[in-house]
């Protein structure tokens, strides 16, 4: 008997607390309408309840983020087909047709450029330069990191910008011999504050550019002002919220500061090239709406083109790429997509935007807040998807209309802010967010969705409160 109990698997407090929760706000969500004359569908309820189990799993860290996406899309595909939201030989294509393979695939080509950029050293040659600038201030330090972040997030989404600068942060702090999480959270932050700058910065701003017809400039004049303003309010929470790993004083400062750089440099052929490849789909990316060229098609074509000219082994560089969290986008990808399908989302904007009866900046701070809070929970994107239809239908609100006089509506802006801004409030509320926890994992740093939420939650409701206000005013005036 003793043998086979050292086999038995033990299940932490933690675990059966996560599992308690869930159960009682399962029951919730299934009473709840009942109680208050709401007339919610099984399918909506039923996958209320699975996107809760992600949350919950997650912040009880009961299995890792991509198994438990992996099943909880299983389980919403189960529900769409046993209740009819859509055949079961659909379901396949249903899933396919869920998953944005823009995002999947701007992420692929620049985990392949990045990766094969990594090996001529670049990352150690920047990370010496840095620590060598900040001659051991870590206030010094964060501010850099943050504002280059920032400030690159602007012209490159902000994801290609998580995926640089990573590996030249855990440099840094691996030759500082220093926890690198407090950098790794604020530059998260920080990239999704400079990302909802441009029209390029970040992808739900491309949606919002094209239904609207916001070209770039139009993007930068209105939304750069209130996020540079945003930005300096980062810098502040950053120090209060950081102010005990400031404080630190980082290891083998004097040896650093006595390498050469350059000496890291290992294949200058090879950096040229990726550099080369580098920029150019940089200035891609910046006139793609010329082209009429999705980011995917360019990062890949980038990665394509990087590797005919490397001669690097596909095989060796393609090992390199991190699949896991991939996955765990395709997966969640394919779960908010049965939600929206059973009108989860558009119940959640309907009856937020409904209160504000036509009123135009009840309007403008509902679109603002309600986006906010549900891109923190939900991802972005589909959130930006279905908050555009309604949009364009207040916009035509002769209240609102004769308030707006602009030639782009300010309700457009509030939500650019919203879904922007909102992504930091959790790990999963934004693709740069999920990118720095899987490079993290990687490093041997694992960040958890409670620790990301300790930060990101409270960040994410000061910046928006600042963001909005500051917008408000530049909105006033301009008119």
């Amino acid at each position: 008997m003793t043998v086979f109990s050292d086999h038995i698997p033990t299940i932490s407090k933690k675990t059966v607390t996560g599992l308690l929760l869930l159960s009682i706000l399962s029951i919730l969500i299934w009473i709840i309408p009942e109680m208050i004359g709401f007339d919610a569908s099984v399918s909506l309820r039923l996958l209320a309840i699975v996107l809760l189990s992600i949350y919950v799993v997650l912040a009880f860290e009961i299995v890792h983020r991509t198994v438990i996406v992996l099943v909880a899309a299983t389980i919403a595909i189960i529900i769409g087909i046993t209740t009819g939201l859509f055949p079961a030989d659909k379901s396949f294509e249903f899933a396919i047709h869920s998953i944005d393979f823009n995002t999947i695939g701007l992420l692929l080509g620049m985990m392949i450029i990045v990766t094969i950029l990594a090996e001529t050293g670049i990352f150690q040659y920047i990370g010496i330069k840095m620590s060598k600038a900040c001659k051991g201030n870590m206030w010094k330090l964060l501010v850099m990191l943050s504002v280059f972040t920032a400030v690159t997030s602007m012209f490159i989404d902000n994801v290609t910008t998580i995926l640089l600068m990573i590996p030249v942060t855990f440099y840094i702090f691996r030759t500082f011999r220093m926890s690198p999480v407090p950098f790794i959270l604020a530059q998260v932050l920080a990239s999704n504050i400079g990302g909802t700058a441009t029209l390029i910065g970040d992808p739900p701003n491309i949606m919002i550019g094209s239904a609207a017809n916001i070209d770039f400039d139009s993007f930068l004049i209105h939304m750069g002002p209130t996020i540079g303003l945003s930005l300096l309010v980062s810098l502040i929470l950053f120090r209060v919220f950081f102010r005990k790993d400031l404080k630190a004083t980082p290891q083998n400062l004097e040896e650093l500061m006595k390498q050469d750089e350059g000496s890291f440099i290992t294949d200058r052929l090879l950096l040229t090239k990726s550099l080369l490849v580098l920029f150019s789909v940089i200035a891609l990316f910046v006139i793609h709406g010329i082209l009429h060229l999705e980011p995917s098609i360019i990062a890949l074509g980038g990665a394509g083109v990087l590797l005919l000219i490397s001669g690097k082994k596909p095989e060796k560089i393609l090992h390199e790429v991190d699949w896991t969290t991939l996955i765990f986008f395709a997966c969640l990808f394919i779960t908010i997509g049965v939600g929206r399908e059973s009108g989860m989302i558009d119940v959640l904007a309907k009856a937020a935007l409904g209160i504000t009866g036509g009123n135009p900046w009840t309007s403008f701070f509902m679109i603002t807040w309600v986006s906010a809070i549900a891109s923190a929970f939900v991802d972005n994107i589909p959130f930006a998807a279905t908050m555009i239809p309604l949009i364009e239908v207040l916009n035509q609100n002769p209240t609102i209309a004769a308030e707006f006089n602009y030639a782009i509506s300010p309700l457009w802006w509030a939500l650019s802010l919203g879904v922007g801004l909102g992504g930091n409030g959790t790990l999963i509320g934004s693709s740069a967010g999920v990118i720095a926890i899987g490079l993290s994992e990687k490093y041997g740093h694992k960040i958890t969705f409670n620790q990301f939420f300790k930060v990101g939650f409270p960040f994410m409701i000061i910046t928006v409160a600042a963001g909005s206000v500051i917008l408000m005013i530049d909105v006033m005036l301009r008119l």
